[in-house]
Formats: C-alpha cells, sequence, structure tokens
C-alpha cells in the first residue's frame, strides 16, 4: 500500500486528488495539507510514502517544505512529486534541488498522475524527457559556472565512460536512449546511472541532472 499526503492550499485541488488516488486500491491518502508548514507537520506525523507537494502556498512554500521534509525524513522513506506546471522552470529546478524526486503538471492526466506516485515510490526519478530538455535549454543559455569542490573532488572520481552518461542523463536521456546513443544494453546503461549515483551520492536521478549542471559539466555546445 503507497501512503500518500496531498498538499495544496486550493481544497478543489485536494480533493481531485484525493479521488483520483483513491480509486486505486494499492494507494491509500493519509492526509492532506493547505500550506508547506501543514505539510511539514503532517509528514513527520504520518510518515508517508509519497507528498504530493503544490508549489505556490501561503506561510511556507513547497520548495522550503520539500526541503525540510527532504532534509528531515527518517530513514529515507518520504519522497516528494512536485505538483506544478513544465513552464515553471526556476520553480521546478528549486524543488529538485530541495530533494524532490520528480515533477507533474496539473494538466496531468488522472492516470498520469497516478503513474507518477507509483514510480516515485519505486524509488526512481519522474523526469519527462521533454520536460527535462526544456530545463537543459534554458540552462545552456546561461554562463557556464566556475569549477566547484565537488567538480573537482567528486566528478573526478568517474570514468570517461561515467562521464558520457551522466552527459546524457542530464541531457533527459532515458536509459534505453541512453543505451542507443552509446551501442550499448538498457541494463548496462541503468548499471551505469546506478554506480554514478553511488559515486557521487546522489540521492535519484533527478539529483544527478542538478549536479551535472552545478559542476559545470552541462555547458552550452555540450
Amino acid at each position: 500500500m503507497i501512503r500518500v499526503l496531498v498538499v495544496d492550499d486550493q481544497p478543489l485541488v485536494r480533493q481531485a486528488v484525493r479521488d483520483i488516488l483513491s480509486d486505486n486500491g494499492d494507494i491509500r491518502v493519509v492526509g492532506e495539507a493547505a500550506n508547506g508548514r501543514e505539510a511539514v507537520v503532517v509528514t513527520a506525523r504520518e510518515v508517508p510514502d509519497v507528498v504530493v507537494m503544490d508549489i505556490r502556498m501561503p506561510e511556507l512554500d513547497g520548495i522550503a517544505a520539500t526541503e525540510q521534509i527532504c532534509a528531515g525524513r527518517s530513514g529515507g522513506t518520504t519522497r516528494v512529486l512536485v505538483l506544478t506546471t513544465f513552464e515553471e522552470d526556476e520553480y521546478i529546478v528549486a524543488a529538485l534541488r530541495a530533494g524532490a524526486s520528480g515533477f507533474i503538471g496539473k494538466g496531468a492526466e488522472p492516470d498520469d498522475i497516478v503513474r507518477a506516485v507509483r514510480t516515485i515510490h519505486l524509488g526512481e526519478s519522474l523526469l519527462s524527457p521533454a520536460a527535462t530538455r526544456s530545463l537543459v535549454e534554458r540552462f545552456v543559455q546561461q554562463p557556464a559556472p566556475r569549477a566547484t569542490v565537488w567538480e573537482d573532488k567528486t566528478l573526478a572520481r568517474l570514468t570517461e565512460r561515467e562521464r558520457e552518461v551522466l552527459l546524457l542523463v542530464a541531457r533527459g536521456l532515458t536509459n534505453q536512449e541512453i543505451a542507443a546513443d552509446l551501442v550499448i544494453s538498457p541494463h548496462t546503461a541503468k548499471t551505469h546511472v546506478n554506480r554514478i549515483m553511488t559515486k557521487v551520492d546522489a540521492r535519484d536521478r533527478a539529483h544527478l541532472v542538478i549536479l551535472a549542471y552545478e559542476s559545470g559539466l552541462v555547458s552550452a555546445g555540450r
């Protein structure tokens, strides 16, 4: 059973998401919250598997709430799925930096929302290739950041092949697409991704994307 907390300042949105999720036998909504502060309190009490989190809310926004939840989660069991619109790139990046495992648009179909919750619960990141590529386009238009401590000490641990894979992950490619690009099997691609996450101490694929950008690995023309 997947235990879910629904967080949104609009009662109608909370009810709609609750209804969508409750129609599935493997999902149970264990609580609701109308703002980020309530979300942090209810998460600590109920320890849901997945928090479906809005961003723009009073008192404490979804990004700050996500950061608090991810920093204080017990055993890394609670994961955050941000409910937003793909056009709000700056909010998506901030949410991923705060620890969110993925994002989905409010205009998504009911089946997509259910699938997103299940994906997050399985420990995977929900990074739509199309949406991720939109983020990439925005990032590569900015000046490349200077080398960081993370780049010097952590990126150096990766082999040349692992750097190639990380670059493709950051560009929004799936394991199947990475396999086709590098002419390797999907299983080998997945193994590379998992090994990279271990080496750079990344929470998940979403965290990998952020680290790749902040390290300067992804820059204009790459």
